[in-house]
């Protein structure tokens, strides 16, 4: 008897959370689908990158880049960021830009480049604050100029 009432508190405390569980799923897969999910992310990327080699303040850092691989990556580190199934397996942002010399007014260059990216694609004011939000944190080990 006694387990028997613990199986079923069990099961169901377990239908009780279950629903927040699915919503923390499809809040944290929100973003994603708000940015086109994978197709319109790497429409964003096509862009954004395109932007960046043009931009006289950004484009110096990514003239040796490799445009194609360069954009795949940012894909599946945006895809990821955003909630998405992607899984970005690219070095971290400390190796990626180490050497490279790169100051705060560069990181807020690319930034601005980016905004312009999202606004060209019609992506929604408040979701691109959501990703640059989630994006901030990494400027710690990118800027390597005071």
């Amino acid at each position: 008897m006694k387990k028997t009432l613990i199986a079923l508190t069990v099961a169901c405390a377990s239908l009780l959370t279950a629903p927040s569980f699915a919503q923390t799923a499809m809040a944290q897969d929100a973003l994603y689908k708000t940015f086109g999910e994978k197709a319109g992310l790497v429409k964003l990327m096509d862009d954004f990158v395109n932007r960046l080699k043009a931009d006289s303040r950004t484009g110096p850092h990514f003239k040796d880049a490799n445009p194609r691989n360069l954009k795949e990556q940012l894909v599946d580190q945006v895809c990821q960021v955003t909630g998405g199934p992607c899984v970005y397996q690219g070095s971290d942002m400390k190796s990626a830009h180490s050497g490279m010399d790169i100051k705060t007014s560069d990181f807020n260059a690319l930034v601005e480049v980016m905004q312009q990216a999202m606004d060209a694609q019609g992506i929604p004011f408040q979701a691109q604050n959501q990703l640059l939000a989630k994006l901030a944190p990494m400027h710690r080990d990118i800027i390597s100029v005071k």
